[in-house]
């Protein structure tokens, strides 16, 4: 989920900006730091460290960020596929749908390709495809954003690649084999009943 968040950090300014408008070279660092932001605004004045030589400003501004959360919803592009699986970009972070949270079939994964395809199903999902998955999984990391662990399933209702969604549901190919099995198997039982 992405929200706006107020942060009071400290930024350095290198010695080489000082002959600029002190109020911009800090904006202009912030944002290059943080990406999206908003209303910022240095708080008193700032401190030279002795040997650093830049001059270290507080200031308090407001950041979009994104905070994955348990059982939220996302879309996301399949990055990379693995043995294990494919990592998914979602917001600004990278997330794990592992292989056996694609899709209720077993899959084939080949890595050289970038494509994992269901056996039964025939579905493949390859590398650029959008997704739709929820998150299950969350340990973030917060000194390093990127190695956060995000864990994905789309093996849920109303989940999976934007492709499969786009199906008519009478034509979405592993629950209509399933359900005519499940059919199949009742219906011999029930012959077999009336047999005896």
């Amino acid at each position: 989920m992405y929200t706006v968040v107020k942060i009071r950090d400290t930024v350095r300014v290198p010695p080489e900006r000082f002959g600029e408008d002190l109020d911009e070279a800090v904006k202009d660092i912030v944002q290059k730091t943080f990406e999206v932001v908003d209303n910022i605004v240095s708080m008193e004045d700032g401190i030279v460290i002795h040997g650093d030589g830049g001059m270290y400003q507080r200031v308090e501004f407001e950041a979009l960020t994104f905070n994955p959360l348990l059982q939220e919803i996302v879309d996301g592009i399949v990055c990379e596929v693995v043995e294990f699986g494919a990592f998914c970009h979602i917001g600004p972070l990278d997330a794990l749908l592992h292989m056996s949270q694609i899709m209720n079939d077993y899959v084939d994964v080949d890595v050289e390709s970038g494509r994992i395809m269901g056996k039964e199903t025939k579905r493949v999902i390859k590398i650029g495809d959008a997704i739709r998955a929820r998150i299950v999984a969350v340990s973030l990391n917060e000194l390093s954003a990127r190695e956060s662990k995000i864990g994905l399933t789309m093996r849920q209702p109303a989940l999976g690649t934007h492709e499969w969604l786009a199906e008519p549901k009478d034509e979405k190919r592993g629950e209509k084999r399933r359900d005519e099995k499940k059919k199949e198997k009742e219906e011999r039982r029930d012959e077999k009943g009336v047999r005896k």
